[in-house]
């Protein structure tokens, strides 16, 4: 049985995580794919292509991407590279505060070229990704010209 995971699930967004998959056949190709929503429903992804080791597993920040969004050895690489389905739109967290970005990671087999959010994985996680951590204050600031949002730790 296939499994992806991401340690920790829930994370502060400039925090590291793993993600790892076990459960492929050696030496088995694979598309790892990331997705969110923002906040206007606007869909990001990326992926990057992978051949599972001897043990069928894959970990990002052990095995290079063969391709996709990005090639070579990126931990991060599927959120740093995340890009819209519509073109000329920008990944912004307008409420930093109350909600996270709810990344879906998904396992397709072999290499999944297209954007069709319908293709079945093999498996799937979810992580969230925080702007603010717990207990810090949001203070807006508005003097004179300046605009701007004090973050106060608790």
């Amino acid at each position: 049985m296939v499994e992806v995971t991401v340690t920790p699930q829930s994370s502060l967004a400039d925090r590291p995580v793993q993600i790892r998959v076990r459960g492929l056949s050696p030496s088995q190709l694979v598309t790892l794919r990331a997705w969110l929503k923002d906040e206007h429903g606007e869909r990001f992804q990326s992926r990057a292509f992978f051949r599972a080791d001897g043990a069928g597993e894959v970990d990002p920040g052990l095995h290079a991407a063969l391709g996709g969004s990005y090639s070579g050895v990126w931990p991060m690489g599927l959120f740093w590279f995340l890009q819209p389905d519509t073109l000329f739109r920008r990944l912004v967290k307008r409420d930093v505060a109350g909600s996270p970005f709810r990344v879906r990671l998904e396992v397709l087999d072999g290499l999944c070229l297209g954007v069709d959010p319908k293709e079945q994985p093999l498996a799937s996680c979810e992580a969230e990704r925080w702007f603010v951590g717990p207990g810090v204050q949001r203070v807006p600031v508005r003097e004179g010209r300046v605009r701007g949002a004090l973050f106060l730790p608790p």
